[in-house]
C-alpha cells in the first residue's frame, strides 16, 4: 500500500473513532489490491475443522488471509468484514440506492469498507442503525449472519427437513408423506415472504430492510389451521411454506434464538446453510461469528444456489452442516 493509501485510511479510521481491526487488515488487502487466487493452504487451518470450506473460497478469492499468510479463523467478524466477504461471495442485484458509504456518519468517504458497505445495502443484506450509523467495527453474531443471507438471497429450501421424520422407520415416514407428490419435491423460497413485525424490527435493525407498510397485514407465523378430516386432508394441497419446523428438533439451544429470528433460522435449516462446530446441534445464535464460521456459511449458501459443489460425505467438516440425518447421528 503506498503511504498516500495508508494515511487515507488511517485519518479516516480516526474519523470513526476506531482503529484498524485485524480483520480489516486481511480484507483490506483484498479489496485494494488485485491479486491472483492465492495459496489456500494456510498454515493455521491445516487442521482446523473448518478447512474444506475456507479453502473452497479462497480459491476463488471470496476470503483471503493475513500479510503474514495465516487466516485466523477463530478471529471474530465485524460488520465492515461481513460486508466485504458478501461483496465477494454475491452478486445481487440492488433492491435500494445510497450516493456512497458517507451516508453513514460513520462510513466516511475513502473508508476502506465503504464501496462493500454500499452493495451490502444496495442488495439489501445488510441496514444501518438509527441515527445514520453503520458501527462497522461492531460484531456479527451467527444469527445476524444467517438472518442476513436468508433474508436476501433466493435459497432452495427442502421439504421436508425434520430430524424426527429421518430417524423413523421407513413405513411412518412414508405414512407421513404429503399426499401431493409436488409438495415434496424442493422449491424454491420467496424473496422476503416472511415480513418481521416492527416491534421486532428495532432488533434486528442492521439487517433487515424497513418493512413496507403493504406487509403488515401479513402473519409473521402461520395460522393455526381447524382440523380437517382425512378425506380433506387428501384433497388438500400442502404448500411447503406452511410446513412447520420444529427448530427444538434440530437445537438443543433452540430457546435462546431470538424471537424475530425464528423465521430465519428455520428458513437457513432447510437450506443447509447452518454449520455448527463442534457440536451439529449447538447453534450458539447469539455468539459472535468467527471468519471460519462465515466462511462455512457463505460456502453452503453458495452450495444451495448451485455455485459451488457440496463437500463429499467422506469429508469430516461436512458432519457439522445441519441437515436431519446429522442431526440423528450426534444424537445417538
Amino acid at each position: 500500500m503506498t503511504n498516500l493509501r495508508r494515511n487515507t485510511f488511517v485519518r479516516n479510521a480516526a474519523i470513526v473513532g476506531a482503529s484498524i481491526t485485524a480483520g480489516s487488515v486481511a480484507l483490506l488487502s483484498t479489496i485494494s489490491t488485485p491479486l491472483k487466487a492465492q495459496n489456500a493452504s494456510f498454515p493455521d487451518t491445516q487442521n482446523y475443522w473448518a478447512q474444506p470450506f475456507i479453502a473452497a473460497l479462497a480459491e476463488r478469492n471470496i476470503v483471503r488471509g493475513y500479510p503474514d499468510g495465516r487466516f485466523r479463523p477463530d478471529e471474530t467478524v465485524d460488520r465492515d468484514e461481513f460486508a466485504a466477504m458478501l461483496r465477494a461471495a454475491f452478486n445481487e442485484p440492488a433492491q435500494r440506492r445510497i450516493s456512497s458509504g458517507s451516508d453513514f456518519r460513520d462510513v466516511p468517504e475513502g473508508y476502506w469498507a465503504a464501496p462493500a458497505i454500499k452493495e451490502a445495502y444496495q442488495a439489501g443484506f445488510m441496514s444501518g442503525y438509527p441515527g445514520g450509523t453503520f458501527r462497522p467495527q461492531q460484531p456479527v453474531t451467527r444469527v445476524e449472519a444467517l438472518a442476513s443471507l436468508v433474508q436476501t438471497l433466493d435459497l432452495n429450501s427442502k421439504v421436508p427437513a425434520n430430524a424426527q421424520v429421518a430417524a423413523a422407520p421407513t413405513n411412518q415416514t412414508t405414512a407421513q408423506a404429503p399426499t401431493n407428490q409436488a409438495a415434496a419435491q424442493p422449491t424454491r423460497q420467496a424473496r422476503r415472504r416472511m415480513m418481521l413485525p416492527l416491534a421486532s424490527l428495532a432488533l434486528l435493525q442492521p439487517f433487515v430492510a424497513p418493512v413496507r407498510q403493504a406487509a403488515a397485514a401479513l402473519p409473521t407465523q402461520p395460522q393455526a389451521a381447524a382440523p380437517q378430516t382425512t378425506a380433506a386432508k387428501a384433497n388438500t394441497p400442502q404448500k411447503p411454506e406452511q410446513r412447520s419446523l420444529q427448530l427444538t428438533d434440530f437445537y438443543t439451544d433452540a430457546d435462546r434464538i431470538p424471537q424475530y429470528a425464528n423465521w430465519a433460522v428455520e428458513t437457513a435449516t432447510r437450506s443447509n446453510i447452518v454449520v455448527n462446530h463442534p457440536n451439529v446441534r449447538e447453534l450458539n445464535p447469539q455468539r459472535p461469528a468467527t471468519r471460519g464460521e462465515v466462511a462455512a456459511i457463505v460456502h453452503q449458501a453458495l452450495v444451495n444456489q448451485g455455485k459451488l459443489p457440496a463437500l463429499g460425505q467422506n469429508v469430516p467438516a461436512s458432519e457439522y452442516v445441519v441437515r436431519a440425518e446429522n442431526v440423528v447421528q450426534s444424537a445417538k
